[in-house]
């Protein structure tokens, strides 16, 4: 079927080809905000698959070059990212988007942008489980997993660590309270018991009134599930000034080399999950990286597989326009075809154009199910003398 598919794109590249001369590919992250420490290594992947396409020269009508447009999602303010995306999209006529990067301003792009101008979007990590249903006109994607998967990876870490008991902090907003729900479920649906589980705001000064509540529901070990530059990080400074817990969970928003800088020797022996594979894909990307001269950090991976699936599903379909080449999103995506990894986008784009499938498995080892988003594999963290550490994968 899929060679099938691939067939027709070229028949339809033939002959009725809808193609520019330059695309354009917004790239909207919170460049300012609480992950402001992890965006330009996420921007830095998505513009290697750029800089690869280019080089390769045999994209689209082969002199077809693709441009970058950044814009600030701010991670956690709705009504900046949506003037963002709004530029980005009326102003700049970007393409597509990747991005937005937290589940709460990216819901607030496709709602209010995306879906009223037609434009596709691959997220990197916007994890919320409510985007898996959300209604987005086939046009939403994301290489990150959704925090349904991520509560069992969490939940199963627990209970082989032998916590017995937990409590959760979790920042006010569509990621933070699902993730937390889901872990919740998850770790007493394998007989853990969660004593609290309690929001708090970013941007406060002192959370003294928040750590004195976890700290008198009491656990075996603190979750954050929060933002590393801003609340999340504050809950545990503050926990750690008052004895309250002494021993965290890191999820995904809480892993990055700015945390255990900011913390100290205190975070040490601290666990927590990242989106990770091991996979072939996961080590070529790390020495484009080191090559480019950016860190191969959290979602630095899902990034460049966001870009890269969006310039692959365009030349597949012989149209930068959203409403055509979303409809090979899944195609080239998944199997069957050949294997396509981090640094043969030329070798993909070759393949496409000649009827050929490809199998895009990236950096990230990127399968896409449902309405389109990660089938999700996990990195297990390990904090270890001031230092961010993989000790496994799920």
């Amino acid at each position: 079927m899929k060679k099938t598919l691939m067939a027709i794109a070229a028949s339809t590249l033939l002959a009725a080809p809808v193609m520019a001369d330059e695309v354009k590919l917004g790239i909207i992250l919170g460049f300012t905000g609480p992950i402001e420490s992890l965006t330009p290594d996420m921007a830095s992947g998505a513009e290697l698959a750029i800089a690869e396409v280019n080089a390769a020269g045999n994209f689209m009508k082969g002199s077809t070059t693709v441009t970058s447009v950044r814009g600030d999602s701010t991670c956690v303010d709705a009504a900046a990212a949506t003037a963002a995306a709004e530029r980005l999209i009326t102003a700049d006529k970007v393409n597509g988007i990747m991005g937005a990067d937290c589940s709460g301003v990216t819901t607030a792009i496709l709602q209010n942008v995306a879906m009223a101008n037609g434009v596709a979007m691959v997220s990197p990590s916007a994890t919320s489980p409510a985007l898996s249903t959300l209604e987005d006109n086939g046009l939403f994607f994301r290489t990150a997993p959704s925090d349904a998967r991520q509560g069992q990876v969490v939940a199963e870490m627990l209970t082989e660590a032998g916590y017995k008991s937990a409590a959760i902090s979790y920042t006010n907003n569509d990621y933070g309270k699902g993730l937390a729900d889901s872990i919740q479920t998850n770790f007493e649906g394998m007989g853990g018991s969660i004593t609290i589980s309690a929001s708090h705001e970013d941007g406060k000064g002192d959370y003294g009134a928040e750590v004195a509540a976890l700290a008198q529901a009491g656990g075996d070990i603190l979750i954050v599930a929060g933002y590393l530059d801003q609340g999340g990080k504050g809950i545990i400074q503050g926990s750690l000034d008052s004895g309250a817990f002494d021993i965290f969970f890191l999820p995904d928003g809480m892993i990055g080399d700015s945390l255990p800088e900011a913390i100290g020797p205190d975070l040490d022996g601290s666990i927590g999950s990242l989106p990770g594979t091991d996979s072939p894909g996961a080590a070529k990307f790390a020495e484009l990286a080191e090559t480019a001269g950016f860190a191969a950090g959290p979602f630095a991976a899902e990034s460049y597989d966001a870009a890269a699936l969006i310039l692959l599903a365009m030349q597949a379909s012989g149209s930068s326009d959203s409403q055509v080449y979303k409809g090979s999103m899944m195609d080239v995506a998944n199997a069957p075809g050949e294997k396509i990894y981090p640094g043969e986008l030329a070798k993909g784009i070759k393949y496409l154009r000649q009827g050929l499938a490809i199998d895009y498995v990236g950096a990230s080892a990127v399968e896409l199910v449902g309405g389109g988003e990660s089938a999700g594999n996990y990195a297990e963290i390990l904090i270890d003398g001031g230092k961010v550490t993989t000790v496994g994968y799920r």
